[in-house]
């Protein structure tokens, strides 16, 4: 019998824990501020805080509950949805970020074995239009909407 029950959720809160401290150390150079009038350290700190109690939260859960082991050996997944946001990176300074946005949601889509073509022109045509009406429009990204030679 083993001491862990749910490998994967102990796991998972380890690494929630590990990225939560991550956060804390970097943050520690930085002016914390007050609740009023936050510094650029607050976020990184209270972010921090919150990973560490969710990942302590969940590998104690591990410990009680029965769960799956975790599966190696899938790295289609993985690698078409990194190769998915590395396309959005190199395409969003040429393409503008309907033409990047269209090409991520489409190549990550790709790493299903339910993917097709229809669902994820749909997708991400509707996902496209919600980026530029976000980011464009309301937070003021600095990103070209169309490709350069649309303007």
């Amino acid at each position: 019998m083993t001491f862990i029950k749910s490998p994967k959720d102990f796991w998972a809160g380890i690494l929630y824990i590990a990225f939560g401290t991550f956060a804390i150390v970097v943050a520690l150079n930085y002016p914390i501020g007050s609740a009023g009038r936050m510094g650029p350290g607050y976020f990184p700190r209270a972010l921090g805080i919150i990973l560490i109690a969710l990942g302590l939260i969940l590998s104690l859960r591990a410990l009680k509950l029965h769960g799956t082991p975790p599966v190696f050996g899938v790295y289609k997944p993985i690698l078409v949805i990194t190769a998915s946001v590395v396309v959005f990176g190199l395409a969003a300074p040429f393409g503008g970020i309907v033409v990047a946005t269209i090409l991520l949601i489409i190549v990550s889509s790709a790493a299903s074995d339910e993917f097709h073509w229809k669902e994820a022109v749909i997708s991400s045509v509707l996902l496209a239009a919600f980026t530029v009406a976000a980011f464009s429009y309301g937070l003021k990204l600095q990103l070209p909407v169309w490709p350069w030679f649309i303007k």
